[in-house]
């Protein structure tokens, strides 16, 4: 038993050789989503800044997160295809991007970003989860439509078969998963703690990063089971897939930026 996939035309219109296609709406939809949700933290306590700072910002986010994403999914996920032509890095509009590598390259951005304009990096990467967390949803919509990244092979009574699968197994929709953990609970999550602790007095820089972190870290690893593989990497190590191994760091990261943030905080109030 399994449910129709549906069958939404990635291209939504083409004007000659300019298309449409609904994974950049998606994404779009995200960057607008997260750019709105922004502006209604820069003069709060997570991130006291400007709106043409944020604006700065975000141009560092948007290269950062093209370069670290670009970057760790040519290294770590498919390096034969680019050790044969190195200049398929620069193909992005070929796919190929990691999430991992994508935080990193934010990460990376927001630091240099805050050393910059003397700002506090904890501050910016607590509003950087605060507000990017729900484009996720709309990021995993768009593989959904495009049928990509789908699930492994499953007797669920929601199985999908998808297109493009060559075996036309049934399968669990694995990035509707995600969508709704990563992009609507972890964000549920996140503004729910940015609110009590704002609230009550009890935030403190480095909080929601942390937090996001652990979330993320725990989702994708736990999500992965119901994930297929990378067809051109399998199993990596054991029951394990490369992107299991890359979010397994993340909870243990995000516990170590607590205690971290947490014991500096209570020193500075000492």
């Amino acid at each position: 038993m399994t449910i129709p996939y549906p069958h939404i035309p990635p291209v939504i219109f083409s004007i000659g050789p300019f298309s449409v296609r609904w994974y950049g709406v998606m994404y779009a939809v995200g960057y607008t989503l997260g750019y709105r949700l922004a502006r209604t933290r820069t003069a709060q306590a997570v991130a006291a800044i400007d709106v043409v700072t944020l604006d700065r910002f975000v141009a560092y986010l948007v290269i950062g997160m093209l370069v670290g994403a670009r970057l760790v999914y040519a290294t770590v996920y498919d390096r034969p295809q680019f050790a044969r032509d190195p200049f398929e890095i620069l193909r992005v509009w070929h796919g190929g991007l990691s999430f991992h590598g994508a935080v990193l390259g934010m990460t990376t951005a927001t630091i240099v970003f805050a050393r910059r304009h003397r700002l506090s990096t904890l501050r910016l990467l607590d509003l950087l989860a605060l507000a990017g967390t729900p484009g996720l949803f709309f990021g995993r919509l768009g593989n959904f439509i495009n049928g990509e990244l789908f699930g492994r092979a499953t007797s669920v009574p929601w199985a999908m078969i998808f297109p493009a699968d060559p075996q036309q197994l049934p399968r669990h929709p694995s990035q509707l998963y995600e969508a709704l953990a990563e992009g609507v609970v972890l964000s549920l999550i996140l503004w729910a703690l940015a609110r009590r602790s704002l609230s009550r007095g009890w935030y403190w820089p480095g909080l929601l990063s942390g937090a996001f972190l652990i979330g993320y870290g725990l989702f994708r690893f736990l999500l992965e089971f119901t994930r297929e593989p990378d067809a051109q990497l399998g199993l990596v190590l054991g029951p394990f897939s490369m992107g299991q191994l890359l979010s397994i760091g993340m909870p243990i990261l995000g516990c170590a930026l607590l205690l971290y943030t947490r014991s500096h905080q209570r020193l500075t109030e000492g």
